[in-house]
């Protein structure tokens, strides 16, 4: 009897002791650190590996400081110029400070997709439609460093912030059409009148040369002739020069009428 009871109380012993000792082992990924709470305090941050807790003294939270993905959801913004557009981004951050993440905020991921929201309608809202449009890169920076500034305090990092689309109404996007369509015609009228006026430059010159230089002005005739005869025309203007013509024309004006 007395021999049943002490293999009993040993194998009692044995399994109370596995089970404190399956209690107190942790394994921590490389990606993963474990923050350890001593009686309700901070202790330390662990990991990765094998970490040994007291049981029912320590207890100790998973933190994951890979990059996390973060999709913005849409946002209706409106624009310096009061234009309303819907806009999402996708956002991507990581934890720094394992010790920050846990004992600065609660949810850390939650409360970083909260500010992420207001952050992207507060920046977006400072700057007009063809920012938004033409300008992602500096935009995308602009929020990036404003979050920042804000999750350093949590030991997060923000690593990349993209805008994924833009959404107008369909009277803006006819409205942005026609105004693409008059700068298209404004610039074909600039090239237009630029290219006049070169060439009236270019003219302006070839006539000073061919004041000085008379003879220069008939051999060009005499190669317009030429052009003229190689397409093969059935008329050709044959210009006079005014000291002939001249004057036969006084002499008709001289002559008595029958």
């Amino acid at each position: 009897m007395f021999l049943n009871l002490s293999i009993a109380l040993v194998v009692l012993i044995v399994v109370f002791a596995v089970v404190i000792i399956a209690a107190s082992l942790r394994i921590l990924r490389e990606y993963e650190r474990g923050v350890v709470f001593q009686l309700g305090r901070f202790w330390r941050v662990k990991g990765p590996g094998l970490v040994i807790l007291i049981p029912g003294i320590q207890q100790m939270v998973r933190v994951g400081l890979r990059v996390m993905v973060l999709d913005i959801p849409s946002q209706d913004v409106i624009t310096r110029d009061n234009v309303s557009v819907k806009v999402n981004a996708v956002l991507y951050f990581r934890v720094v400070d394992a010790e920050k993440a846990i004992i600065q905020v609660e949810r850390y991921f939650e409360a970083t997709s909260q500010l992420a929201q207001t952050t992207l309608r507060a920046v977006l809202g400072k700057h007009e439609l063809d920012d938004l449009l033409a300008e992602r890169e500096r935009l995308n920076l602009d929020i990036q460093k404003t979050l920042e500034s804000q999750t350093d305090a949590w030991g997060i990092k923000v690593t990349n912030v993209e805008i994924k689309h833009v959404d107008l109404n369909e009277n803006m996007v006819r409205a942005i059409a026609r105004q693409a369509e008059a700068e298209r015609e404004r610039r074909a009228k600039v090239i237009h009148a630029e290219g006049e006026l070169q060439a009236s430059v270019k003219l302006a010159e070839a006539a000073e040369i061919l004041a000085r230089a008379p003879q220069a002005l008939q051999l060009r005739y005499l190669e317009t002739l030429t052009v003229i005869a190689a397409d093969k025309n059935s008329t050709i203007i044959f210009p006079l020069p005014l000291d002939i013509v001249g004057p036969l024309l006084r002499w008709l004006d001289k002559k008595p009428e029958a």
